[in-house]
């Protein structure tokens, strides 16, 4: 009775729309919240997939109302929206889990980093916002889940918006590293990157070189030694092979470089020494299907 007396005084003050098509006096309506989270999550994957990239579930089409709430809560700090975007990411990551996951450990969500100068502007962190959603909502189903915000930017990258697919593969190659001891924390554990959408993939299969990296070569990673996880192979995400295996050096320290970057040929269609999955929100029309 408080939290509904305390919504109907703040939405006479401060009015509510609906964050997917502006009802009024609702942050996200009946209907939205079908359109976003009320279809099964399934394996998607952007063709072309870009190499390395994780085997990946979504549960909503990036089209009409989904797109609207993810833009309110990324970009207009629609805060509200944060819970029911984790519910839906939650979703994805037990579909991941379920159809891709071995063993019973403890869930890490890595979320893909903004960069700083995007947190400043935004004036919140949307990413790892969502991220923490998405682990309460599993912990409330009985899963240990948490979040490990392990991965950085340590170079500057281009604005996406307007790059192509292959360029974005460029402008983010050797982008990420992961902070000393990331191995030591993912250890038993079951990883999945997440983040609220994949368009070409980039994003995704840069996070995963950068724990692959942390991981090293021969590294005991979420599915153990050399193991041959989900998506592994010239099949991994949803058609591309994984990228050459994870430089070692200096795990953590140093950007990926283009000593990481995937590489042509054979070599480039080799298992990694530990499988990653990922999860996100949405993905386009063409993705989805």
């Amino acid at each position: 009775m408080r939290g509904w007396w305390w919504r109907e005084m703040s939405g006479l003050v401060l009015p509510v729309a609906c964050g997917g098509c502006r009802a009024p006096r609702t942050a996200l309506c009946a209907r939205c919240t079908r359109e976003l989270s009320g279809r099964a999550a399934r394996r998607v994957g952007p063709d072309p997939a870009p190499a390395g990239l994780p085997a990946v579930w979504a549960c909503a089409e990036y089209a009409d109302a989904v797109r609207a709430v993810l833009i309110a809560h990324k970009e207009r700090g629609a805060l509200g929206l944060a819970r029911p975007l984790g519910v839906a990411l939650a979703a994805a990551v037990r579909a991941a889990l379920a159809q891709g996951g071995r063993g019973s450990g403890p869930v890490l969500l890595v979320p893909v980093p903004s960069s700083r100068r995007a947190v400043r502007a935004r004036g919140h962190d949307a990413g790892r916002r969502l991220a923490l959603a998405a682990a309460a909502e599993l912990r409330r189903g009985g899963e240990r889940a948490r979040v490990l915000p392990v991965l950085r930017q340590c170079r500057e990258v281009a604005d996406q918006a307007a790059l192509t697919a292959p360029e974005r593969v460029v402008n983010l190659s050797g982008a990420l590293v992961a902070r000393r001891g990331t191995a030591g924390l993912m250890a038993g554990a079951r990883t999945v990157v997440v983040d609220d959408l994949m368009t070409t993939g980039a994003s995704l299969a840069e996070a995963a070189r950068a724990l692959r990296a942390a991981l090293g070569p021969g590294s005991r990673g979420a599915w153990g030694v050399g193991a041959r996880g989900p998506g592994d192979g010239a099949s991994g995400g949803g058609g591309a092979g994984w990228g050459g295996a994870a430089p070692g050096g200096a795990h953590g320290v140093r950007c990926g470089g283009r000593e990481g970057a995937p590489r042509g040929g054979p070599e480039a269609r080799i298992s990694p020494p530990g499988a990653v999955l990922a999860a996100v929100v949405a993905v386009p029309p063409m993705s989805y299907r």
